[in-house]
C-alpha cells in the first residue's frame, strides 16, 4: 500500500490489553480495564477508562465472541474493574491530535459497536445489561446507553454525564444525545440541563429522569446486578447446552495493492482512486444440516464470508481514506449461492444459523454507511443471486452486461426469499423496499419473478439494475461513469450517497448516523471546536476557550 496499514481490526482475547472477559453460566461479564499506556497510537494515555479505536475493536471483537463461541452466555454485563470509574468516553487528547478523518472513522465504527448490542438484543436474544459502579461520562454513558439497561451505584458520586457540549464545544454524537429522546425519552428540558452541565446526575434524580434505569447502594449492587442479569436472561432462548464455535483467526494476505481472504479478494487502483471487491461463491456444495454446519465451525462457508468480508470493509474503510469508489463484482455459480440461501431460510432459528444471518446483517449495513462510491457490475462469471445480491442492492449504480447475439452466456441476476427482509437496512427496510419505496406494484412484480434467472434487459425492466449495456456499450460507459466519479468532490458525494441511500423512515439508528455524519461531522471542524483555541485543542492545559460567537 501507499502507507503502512495503521489499523488491524483482527485480534482475540489473548491479545486484549483493555477488556476483561469471565463467564459464569447465562451471564457474561465485560469489565473495562483500560491500559492507560496501551493506546492504538502514540501521544495520548487511556486515563480514567478513556477510549480509543483499538478499544473498540477489541470490544467489538469481545462481543463477536459472546455471540458464536459462548452460546450459552444470554447476558452480557458490561461494568468497570477500576474504582470510582466505569467509563469516562473518548479519550480527548487522542480526539484533539487527530485528523478529522479519522475522527469520523473513529465514531463510525464505535456507533456500528454499539448499534450492535441493540440488534444482538433485538434479533438474537442476547441481552446487555450496563452496571455503572463509578463515573460515566460522554461515551462510556453512550455505552451504557446502547444496553438494555442501566444500573447505577448510587454512592453520593458516581454520575452519568454527557457533558462534550460544555467541556469540548462538540456533540455527545455517537448516539448519545439520539438515545437519550428515543430510547430512553428523557424529556427534552431535562435534557438540555443534562447535556449543558458537567457534572452529571446522579442517585435518585438519574433514575427520575430516566437516565437510568435502577439505582443500587454499594453494599448491594454486586447482588442487584446478578439478579436482573438473570431475569433478562429468563428473557432470552439461546441454548443453554450448544457448543460455541471457535472464531480462528481469518486467513488474509496484505499486499501493495490488495487484500486476499479465502473468500474474498480487494484490488486497489491508485491512479484510478478505486478498490474491486470481488465476492466468490463457493465452488462446491455447502453444508446444509446442523450437524455438519456445526461440525464445520468458522470455516462454514456463509461465516466465513461474513467475517472475511466484514474485515475488508473495515480495513478499506480506515486505512485507504483516498480510494473513493468500490466495484463490487461476484465471481461463481449462482446456484451454489441459492442453495446457501435455502439452508440459512430452513434454519434460521438455529443459534448458529440465526448468529451468522446477523453477521452478515450488520456487515451489509456497514457497507451502506460507508463513505464510499459503490458501483456494482454485473459481468460474466458474475453470480448476483439472493445474498449475494444485496451487494448490489446496497450499491449506488449497478451495471448489468446485456448480450443480445448469446443470450446463454449473458450474466445473470436472481432474486429469492433473502431479498424480501432477511437483512434490514438501519431504516428497518430490505434493500428491495428503500429501491421502490415499498410501493407494492413494483415490488410484487419483482416478487412474481423470484427464483428466476433474469438477463439484463429483464433486471432493467424491472428496475433492479441502473444500466444494462450491451458488449459493444459497456466499456465505455463504466470508464466514463468511473472517470466522473473520481473527478466529483468527495465531500459532495459523501453527502448525496447518504441522503440517497436512507431514504425511507427515520429511526433511532438513521438519526444516530445522520447526526454523525452531518451535525457531528460540521461541528468536529469549527474553529470552536479544533481552532487554536477551540475547545477540543485546550482542553486540559488550563486555557479558557475562545468561541466566535457568530450563530450559523
Amino acid at each position: 500500500m501507499s502507507h503502512p496499514q495503521t489499523v488491524d481490526y483482527q485480534t482475540n482475547p489473548s491479545l486484549y490489553k483493555h477488556w476483561k472477559l469471565s463467564f459464569d453460566g447465562a451471564i457474561a461479564t465485560l469489565a473495562a480495564d483500560f491500559d492507560e499506556n496501551g493506546g492504538l497510537k502514540p501521544g495520548y494515555k487511556l486515563k480514567l477508562n478513556s477510549y480509543d479505536l483499538g478499544v473498540d475493536i477489541e470490544l467489538n471483537d469481545a462481543i463477536n465472541r459472546i455471540r458464536f463461541e459462548h452460546p450459552e452466555v444470554r447476558t452480557v454485563v458490561i461494568t468497570s474493574a477500576k474504582d470510582k470509574v466505569f467509563c469516562s468516553g473518548a479519550n480527548i487528547y487522542m480526539l484533539g491530535t487527530s485528523s478529522h478523518g479519522w475522527k469520523v472513522n473513529f465514531c463510525k465504527f464505535t456507533n456500528e459497536t454499539r448499534n450492535g448490542l441493540e440488534d444482538s438484543s433485538k434479533y438474537s436474544g442476547l441481552k446487555f445489561l450496563a452496571a455503572v459502579n463509578g463515573a460515566c461520562a460522554g461515551g462510556g454513558y453512550e455505552l451504557a446507553l446502547a444496553c438494555d439497561e442501566i444500573i447505577l451505584v448510587d454512592d453520593r458520586s458516581s454520575a452519568v454525564s454527557l457533558p462534550e457540549v460544555p467541556l469540548l464545544g462538540v456533540l455527545p454524537g455517537t448516539g448519545g444525545l439520539t438515545r437519550v429522546t428515543d430510547k430512553r425519552h428523557v424529556r427534552h428540558d431535562l435534557a438540555d440541563i443534562f447535556c449543558t452541565t458537567t457534572e452529571g446526575v446522579r442517585g435518585k434524580k438519574a433514575k427520575d429522569w430516566r437516565l437510568v434505569d435502577e439505582i443500587a447502594k454499594p453494599a448491594v449492587f454486586a447482588a442487584t446486578v446478578k439478579k436482573r442479569a438473570l431475569e433478562l436472561a429468563e428473557k432470552s432462548d439461546r441454548p443453554a447446552d450448544a457448543k460455541g464455535v471457535a472464531l480462528t483467526p481469518l486467513q488474509r494476505t496484505v499486499a501493495a495493492d490488495s487484500l486476499a481472504y479465502g473468500h474474498v479478494r480487494v484490488d486497489i487502483d491508485r491512479a484510478k482512486r478505486l478498490a474491486t471487491f470481488v465476492v466468490k461463491a463457493p465452488t462446491a456444495p455447502v453444508q446444509a444440516e446442523i450437524a455438519a454446519i456445526e461440525a464445520a465451525g468458522a470455516d462454514w462457508y456463509p461465516l466465513a464470508l461474513a467475517r472475511e468480508l466484514e474485515d475488508a470493509i473495515l480495513s478499506m474503510r480506515t486505512n485507504e481514506l483516498d480510494i473513493g469508489t468500490w466495484i463490487l463484482r461476484t465471481e461463481g455459480d449462482a446456484a451454489q449461492v441459492l442453495a446457501i440461501d435455502a439452508v440459512l431460510v430452513a434454519h434460521k432459528n438455529h443459534w448458529l444459523v440465526r448468529e451468522t444471518i446477523g453477521l452478515l446483517r450488520r456487515t451489509l449495513s456497514r457497507l451502506d454507511v460507508s463513505s464510499r462510491s459503490l458501483f456494482a457490475l454485473i459481468d460474466q462469471g458474475s453470480c448476483f443471486a439472493g445474498t449475494f445480491l444485496e451487494l448490489a442492492l446496497a450499491c449506488d449504480r449497478s451495471y448489468q452486461l446485456a448480450l443480445p447475439d448469446t443470450p446463454e452466456r449473458a450474466p445473470k441476476i436472481t432474486v429469492s426469499d433473502t431479498n424480501f427482509g432477511f437483512y434490514p437496512m438501519a431504516t428497518g427496510q430490505s434493500r428491495l423496499q428503500r429501491r421502490f419505496y415499498d410501493e407494492a406494484p413494483a415490488l410484487d412484480a419483482v416478487r412474481a419473478r423470484a427464483g428466476q434467472a433474469l438477463d439484463a434487459d429483464a433486471a432493467f425492466a424491472l428496475g433492479l439494475v441502473t444500466s444494462n449495456p450491451d458488449d459493444i456499450d459497456w466499456t465505455d460507459e463504466i470508464r466514463i461513469a468511473l472517470e466522473e466519479r473520481a473527478a466529483m468532490s468527495p465531500d459532495a458525494l459523501t453527502g448525496m450517497e447518504a441522503n440517497l441511500r436512507f431514504n425511507g423512515p427515520e429511526n433511532m439508528f438513521t438519526r444516530v448516523f445522520g447526526r454523525l455524519t452531518a451535525w457531528q461531522n460540521w461541528i468536529f471542524q469549527r474553529p470552536n471546536a479544533v481552532g487554536e483555541k477551540g475547545a477540543l485543542k485546550v482542553f486540559g492545559k488550563g486555557d479558557k476557550a475562545q468561541f466566535d460567537w457568530n450563530r450559523v
